[in-house]
């Protein structure tokens, strides 16, 4: 499977991938359909449309079509890249709107990012960026921040959006259990949403690897789920007591929560403690 170019030029209002083929037709809602391995998505967005919002409305679509997850990735980039003919712009857009989304709790997310943000001191190393809202939010807020993600593609257009937006942050492609960074190198690491994409083994070296980089804090956000989203690549689920577990090995003083989902803080100059 090849690395995916989300800038890579395309035919307005079409947009293909693979086995998933996008088509903006004005006046049409969003709507998907899978004919043969050939997955079809129509949709009429508007660039006010594109945005963090969007992601319950595919994810829907995904449940009634049975995408993949790559498969739901490439709609999501196919519908940005349709509403907006100009790449970089068309990303702007989504980033923006996402952006003003995720800070004014309007989108789904936003309490996460919000609990997130209120945890983090100093400068920040955020793990599975993904797309790299958080880490932006950070840095628009004055933080020191450094976003990764396994994605060269993603990392990549990180990268080059953020200057259209005004905001500086850096940006590296790794492994989260293999992170090319000093011990001790930021005040807080950050694992949002990222450990249920993982099996338990490599989830422990996450959090050891986020314990290496961490001078003050790591924080972990998980979703608690009965069952795994597969269309977003979950494939283990969390309560409260796994986590606790989770937090055990470090040694250091560890609280877990219930916000959204589930909620791990590990102070490293605290004394060891379990609430």
């Amino acid at each position: 499977m090849t690395e995916l170019d989300a800038l890579a030029p395309s035919p307005v209002d079409v947009w293909a991938h693979e086995n998933v083929v996008v088509r903006r037709i004005p006046g049409l809602e969003l709507d998907a359909a899978r004919t043969g391995s050939t997955v079809q998505v129509g949709h009429g967005l508007t660039s006010p449309e594109i945005g963090e919002r969007l992601i319950p409305i595919v994810t829907a679509q995904a449940r009634h079509v049975g995408l993949t997850q790559r498969e739901f990735e490439l709609v999501l980039v196919g519908i940005v890249r349709t509403t907006v003919s100009d790449p970089i712009e068309a990303w702007a857009t989504y980033y923006r709107n996402s952006l003003h989304e995720l800070l004014s709790g309007a989108a789904d997310f936003a309490p996460i990012h919000e609990r997130a943000e209120a945890l983090v001191v100093g400068s920040v190393l955020d793990m599975g960026s993904c797309f790299g809202f958080f880490p932006l939010r950070l840095a628009m807020k004055g933080h020191s921040v450094i976003a990764t993600d396994l994605s060269d593609g993603t990392m990549r257009l990180l990268a080059t959006v953020a200057p259209h937006l005004g905001i500086t942050l850096d940006t590296v492609v790794c492994d989260a259990a293999d992170v090319p960074v000093a011990d001790s190198s930021v005040d807080t690491v950050t694992a949002l949403h990222l450990l249920e994409h993982v099996d338990a083994a490599t989830g422990a070296r996450i959090v050891a690897e986020a314990l290496r980089i961490a001078r003050r804090r790591v924080v972990v956000a998980v979703p608690f789920e009965t069952e795994t989203t597969a269309c977003h690549g979950h494939i283990r689920t969390f309560d409260e007591a796994a986590l606790t577990e989770l937090g055990r090995s470090s040694g250091a003083h560890v609280e877990t929560s219930e916000h959204h989902g589930g909620w791990l803080v590990i102070d490293k100059a605290s004394t060891p403690q379990f609430t």
